[in-house]
């Protein structure tokens, strides 16, 4: 569980932040040293003797609330199990901690250093001697080992999979614990296990670790669970005491004294809530909104000044959100059919009509970074793909990957010209005005399931050129706890779905797309991918021996998953979409990750100002401030 914030500066929580390469180095053969810091790649950016952070203010004030809102519901604490819909809790640590300004190097937390051969096949962690649990009670390499355990046998079944290479953690010293692993020059595995949630051993003896909680549990971290009201709202207090407040990772970090997550079941009431400045900060997400909802006529808080509406750049990798494929049901193991559908997909008229043209189609699984494939394959890539020509389409080689385009028109007939061609490659063909099976005669159907209402003015228009295809395509509206049912059961035709990146791939890579993760309820293989191809790829991203050829294998894998048309791409932004009140202040500096509240701090001045604001406005303002 990460720490509170409000901006995603993150992959997916299992994919955080995991390195190799040591920053002191060592000669073959000789005793590895303790060290710091490591980096997946080259040098750490920050040295043993680092004072903060590039991207946080060190003087940054405490104090303050921030206010923020949360859809939907909670009823547990305990986010560690597959079992209820847990909501923020008190802050859980791991070994290291990650830096937003570097690909991807992780230094000390509750570890003050490491030791890794150079085979990669052990890591020891040295604990700190201060880490403390908030009882009091020193962080313990027992603590450490259990933790491991237990997650792995009665945690979220995703642990399991994570960590399965994690074969041994044994206490070597009185802060020393050693992790073994099953393989050797895997670049990842020594620090995966530094992202490790850490639990704390006596307090969960003689609990049910298996069972939804409303206690809040023990943790170490900067945060705990001040006051909360089930499915209403759950309020955190810094820890004045925090063991690790003076830790150069965390100076100018966790500034306010109390952070307060609001739930709401309507969207609607949500912003209107922000609106009237019951909230103080949100991250919108629907184009339309941002675009109509927030204007400086219709909001006077904008318009005054008073509630900021900003777009802040990043240059994280935005993953793939398309519409995936399960090519465990028979309609969809055709390649040709797979990619006959995308043509029916209407981008530009989708971003012009509902999106107000403010997002650029995905072309990439990893898109918005360098690990995107371009252009034709060359170089290092180039010789990757070349070890499985026969093996891949040709296509790879001779063509550069594009998701069809229209004129926006709402009626994209050339592209449907080119879908009913590859459908008739299939085996397809239309009799009565039906898509039918040319040898069963039995009609294409199929369903999309989505679990927000939202989400059906964008998946109708689709529906409606499928249906032009002469396909019966239905939309079935699911709640949140059928919708993961059915998803962990692989029951469903097709979903619109995303997976983040980061920008270091490595090991979560075999989560995503490995043949063994298409079995696996607890892996997100939704599309049922099972391809020796990207099996091998996976392997050699993980064993990468530097950046450029991370960079290289990345891309050959790209290319080849483009080339399966599993998914059909939608869309990403480059930037957050950010509305707060304006009492808070942030770093001037914005790494590449992108802005987070971690690193904002109630501003005194700001806030006296905002208030003086408030005064001056007259009492209709208020109101209709309230009500828009």
């Amino acid at each position: 569980m990460r720490r509170p914030e409000t901006a995603s500066i993150a992959a997916p929580a299992l994919t955080l932040v995991l390195l190799l390469g040591m920053a002191a180095g060592a000669v073959a053969g000789d005793e590895p040293r303790p060290v710091h810091a490591l980096a997946m790649h080259g040098e750490p950016k920050y040295g043993p003797d680092f004072t903060h952070f590039d991207y946080v203010n060190p003087d940054a004030p405490k104090g303050g609330m921030l206010r923020q809102a949360e859809f939907g519901t909670f009823d547990s604490f305990h986010g560690f199990i597959p079992k209820g819909h847990a909501g923020p809790s008190s802050s859980v640590e791991t070994l290291l901690t990650s830096s937003a300004d570097e690909p991807f190097t992780e230094y000390g937390l509750i570890a003050e250093s490491l030791e890794v051969p150079d085979d990669r096949s052990w890591a020891i962690f040295t604990l700190r001697p201060e880490a403390r649990w908030h009882d009091g009670k020193p962080i313990t390499v027992e603590d450490i080992i259990w933790s491991l355990d237990i997650l792995k046998t009665k945690g979220h079944p995703q642990y399991r999979f994570y960590y399965k290479n994690v074969v041994d953690a044994r206490k070597v010293g009185p802060r020393r614990v050693k992790f073994s692993f099953d393989e050797k020059n895997n670049r990842e595995l020594p620090l995966i296990v530094g992202q490790l949630p850490i639990l704390p051993k006596h307090y969960w003896q003689g609990r049910d670790f298996e069972a939804t909680t409303l206690e809040p549990p023990l943790t170490s971290g900067p945060y705990r669970v001040a006051n909360f009201e089930p499915g209403r709202f759950v309020e955190l207090e810094r820890v004045d005491d925090y063991w690790g407040k003076d830790l150069p990772v965390n100076k100018g970090r966790d500034n306010f004294d109390r952070i307060r997550y609001e739930y709401y079941r309507d969207e609607t009431i949500l912003r209107e809530a922000l609106k009237a400045g019951r909230i103080d900060y949100h991250r919108e997400n629907i184009a339309k909104v941002w675009a109509l909802d927030y204007l400086p006529n219709k909001v006077p808080a904008i318009r005054n000044g008073r509630l900021n509406k900003e777009e802040i750049a990043h240059r994280r990798p935005t993953g793939m959100q398309a519409f995936f494929f399960n090519t465990r049901r028979e309609v969809f193991t055709d390649r040709r059919v797979r990619q006959a559908l995308d043509y029916a997909f209407d981008f530009e008229w989708t971003n012009k009509n509902l999106f107000f043209s403010q997002y650029t189609r995905s072309q990439s699984f990893f898109s918005n970074s360098e690990l995107a494939a371009t252009g034709l394959p060359q170089g290092e890539e180039l010789e990757i793909l070349e070890g499985f020509r026969g093996k891949i389409p040709e296509e790879v080689f001779t063509t550069v990957y594009e998701a069809p385009a229209t004129d926006g028109s709402g009626w994209p007939r050339d592209n449907l010209r080119k879908a009913f061609a590859l459908l008739e490659e299939g085996g397809w063909e239309v009799r009565d005005q039906k898509l039918v099976n040319r040898q069963t005669g039995k009609p294409m159907r199929f369903e999309i399931m989505i679990v927000q209402k939202s989400i059906e003015r964008i998946v109708l228009p689709f529906v409606r050129n499928l249906q032009r295809l002469g396909i019966d395509v239905r939309v079935r509206l699911v709640d949140s706890s059928q919708y993961i049912n059915r998803l962990r059961k692989f029951d469903f035709d097709m979903i619109l779905f995303g997976i983040g990146q980061g920008e270091s791939p490595g090991n979560e890579q075999r989560f995503y797309w490995s043949s063994t993760a298409a079995d696996s309820p607890a892996a997100r293989n939704v599309a049922g991918i099972k391809d020796p191809v990207v099996d091998q790829l996976i392997e050699m991203i993980i064993t990468a021996p530097d950046r450029e050829s991370l960079v290289a294998r990345t891309r050959a894998l790209d290319r080849v998953l483009l080339s399966g048309h599993y998914i059909i791409p939608n869309w990403h932004l480059d930037r957050d979409r950010i509305l707060s009140w304006d009492k808070f202040s942030r770093p001037s500096v914005t790494p590449n990750r992108g802005t987070s509240t971690n690193y904002w701090w109630f501003d005194e001045d700001k806030a006296r100002n905002l208030e003086l604001k408030r005064t001056r406005d007259t009492p209709s303002q208020q109101t209709k401030s309230t009500i828009q």
